[in-house]
């Protein structure tokens, strides 16, 4: 029986990438629980600095891998490969250290975009340029740069890294069930991402089976009052999210796959998953919802900040108290 499957694109002379790339997806949901501190509050500008550091060690990291493929001369392009392990072993430390100097511990602001949009940036790109240096390692021979590309933004490298990323935050995160509900949508849809190249019919039903059971789940809780004012901005992202992501789609299906359709495609999904990745990591210590799936403990030794937490009623009349995160 014919299963449409992506292909995963593994093959013994890519082991040693493969082992290369799993661990980057662990480091960057490690690094991404560091700087989501336990307690509730927002991190530590050393730790954002640290992460950031480590993050875009790993995209140099990548890029020396993808310079293996790129330079005929092998040891050449292997020589740039362990001078990029030893950035990434020397450099965080290094500048994480220059950061105690020069922001003394100092927390971020929880209300600034800056932080939780350069690390999804920076995050982002490193999963797409995993995307791309198995894209050049699956070719069997030579490949252009923008079809390198092109494939790179839509393959499960990408989109699967990127859905690993966005499922930890989701689980960590305290969010409402409108927005835990609504960003779960987002990332099943990063999830069907690569069927929309591969077999365009099948993940075009399927991303449209998603957008349907996300748009009826969304009239059917607006009318039930469900849906906090607050929560408007979100579903209307929501909406227009899925809105580029259907445009998108067609394209790819109208053209049989064409690189520039390939290119939007992925493009928007880059753009959609950023962003879902930003939301998470501000939203984390701008919590006044429910407590998250799982529940962390602290190392900190200072009193947990409160957090405030919707209390009564189902309408938008509901009005927001604090208490402790322990008693959540």
């Amino acid at each position: 029986m014919f299963l449409p499957l992506p292909s995963l694109v593994v093959t013994p002379a890519l082991t040693s990438f493969v082992i290369v790339a799993v661990s980057m997806i662990g480091i960057t949901i490690f690094l991404l629980g560091k700087v989501l501190p336990a307690d509730g509050r927002p991190p530590l500008v050393t730790q954002m600095v640290i992460a950031l550091a480590v993050l875009g060690g790993g995209s140099l990291l990548l890029l020396s891998l993808l310079f293996v493929f790129l330079n005929p001369d092998g040891t050449e392009a292997w020589t740039f490969v362990l001078l990029a392990f030893n950035f990434m072993m020397m450099f965080p430390a290094g500048i994480w250290f220059v950061g105690l100097i020069l922001f003394r511990d100092r927390r971020i602001s929880a209300t600034s975009w800056f932080w939780p949009a350069t690390l999804s940036v920076v995050a982002t790109g490193s999963e797409a340029l995993m995307g791309v240096l198995f894209a050049y390692g699956a070719a069997s021979s030579g490949i252009l740069p923008v079809p390198a590309l092109a494939v790179g933004l839509t393959n499960l490298w990408f989109f699967w890294s990127m859905a690993a990323v966005m499922s930890a935050l989701l689980i960590w995160a305290p969010l409402s069930l409108v927005e835990r509900r609504a960003l779960l949508a987002l990332t099943g849809a990063s999830v069907l991402g690569p069927w929309v190249i591969a077999f365009p019919t099948v993940g075009g039903l399927a991303m449209t089976t998603l957008m349907a059971a996300a748009f009826l789940w969304l009239v059917r809780s607006m009318l039930k009052g469900q849906v906090a004012s607050e929560e408007g901005r979100l579903l209307a992202a929501l909406a227009t999210a899925f809105a580029a992501m259907a445009v998108a789609g067609l394209a790819v299906a109208a053209t049989g796959g064409a690189i520039p359709a390939a290119l939007g495609f992925g493009g928007v999904m880059g753009v959609v998953m950023g962003v879902e990745a930003a939301y998470l990591i501000r939203r984390y210590y701008q919590g006044h919802m429910a407590r998250p799936l799982v529940t962390r403990s602290s190392d900190d030794a200072e009193t947990p900040a409160p957090v405030a937490v919707y209390s009564g009623g189902t309408g938008l009349e509901r009005h927001a108290v604090d208490r402790p995160l322990a008693d959540r």
